[in-house]
């Protein structure tokens, strides 16, 4: 069975935002518990309910989706422009993994709130971000993100501030001009693993917050119990729904999946398509948004534990980031 979790990223990015502006933990690689939070969350249910199998449509399963924050990740040059470049559609922010600014916070069972006594060292719940990788690598320059300790369901959430107030990537956007302007998302990126059975889920999250309006598109492959399936975020970020995309993914060797997003234009959030190794599923599934007080442009990136807190580690690669 899959432990409950709450989805309460939004909490947890408003929490990192205050750390990052006002002085709290360093802006290089740290972390903490991850929780459900108002993001996207992982949904693992450990004890009492069951699980409906992925129809995509009937309501969330295992509770809130939990929202995450980020590590910052320490190494890697911090994005200076904003961009990788400019392709035929949108601009892209390339290898976000090997960049600085990231924060990390951890989240413990049955709240998965923020912990703030939690550390990357601790006993309960411990993780790790190392940039630098090369191997294994796609491009000779990967990032390993490590999770274990001994509660079993924590998690760890990673999340990056990239426009907006505290972005890493020089795009302050004081007037709101280029948040408003922007309406399509693709979060695209490469991961591997040696022990996925470990893992609970993986979560890849993009969020927006734009005049009033909190857009969470939170996607999570559940993997324990070979579920194996995408489970994505309703209800303003509140809950997990199972979609009818797989997530099957491959042991000891690359995977690649690419998330797509819209505003769309009477702002609502607009699920689109996930790929996932050449195989897209086709979502076009709406949700309403929620409400903040923030404007600004963040992704997540989230790993969460197990029946017994089993270690593993994922890396990731070519974490590109791009929106029009």
């Amino acid at each position: 069975m899959y432990k409950c979790r709450p989805f309460v990223l939004f909490a947890a990015f408003l929490f990192s935002f205050f750390q990052l502006n006002c002085g709290s933990p360093s802006t290089t690689s740290q972390s903490t518990s991850n929780s459900p939070s108002t993001s996207p969350a992982s949904g693992n249910n450990s004890s009492g309910g069951t699980t409906n199998a992925p129809n995509g449509s009937s309501g969330s399963t295992n509770g809130t989706p939990s929202g995450g924050s980020s590590s910052n990740p320490s190494g890697g040059s911090g994005g200076s422009g904003g961009s990788g470049g400019s392709g035929t559609q949108g601009t892209t922010m390339a290898n976000l993994h090997q960049q600085s600014g990231w924060q990390s916070f951890g989240e413990l069972p049955p709240t998965y709130s923020l912990c703030n006594s939690c550390s990357p060292s601790g006993s309960n719940l411990n993780w790790s971000m190392q940039q630098n990788q090369s191997s294994p690598s796609t491009s000779g320059n990967s990032t390993q993100y490590s999770i274990g300790g001994d509660e079993a369901y924590s998690d760890v959430i990673w999340i990056n501030h990239l426009i907006g107030q505290g972005s890493t990537q020089n795009l302050p956007d004081p007037n709101n001009s280029l948040n408003q302007a922007t309406h399509n998302f693709t979060y695209d990126v490469y991961f591997y693993g040696t022990n996925l059975t470990n893992a609970q889920a993986l979560e890849f999250d993009i969020n927006q917050f734009v005049d009033g309006k909190s857009f969470v598109w939170g996607h999570q492959c559940r993997i324990a119990n070979g579920a194996n399936w995408w489970d994505i975020s309703t209800d303003g970020g509140a809950h997990w729904q199972p979609s009818s995309a797989a997530c099957n993914p491959k042991e000891n060797d690359w995977n690649h999946v690419t998330i797509q997003v819209q505003r769309t234009s009477d702002d609502k959030l607009l699920f689109q398509s996930i790929t996932l190794n050449g195989q897209t599923a086709t979502l076009n599934y709406e949700e309403d948004p929620g409400s903040t007080n923030w404007n600004g442009i963040t992704i997540n990136y989230q790993q969460d534990g197990d029946y017994a807190q089993n270690s593993y580690s994922i890396w990731l690669d070519r974490l590109n980031f791009t929106y029009w």
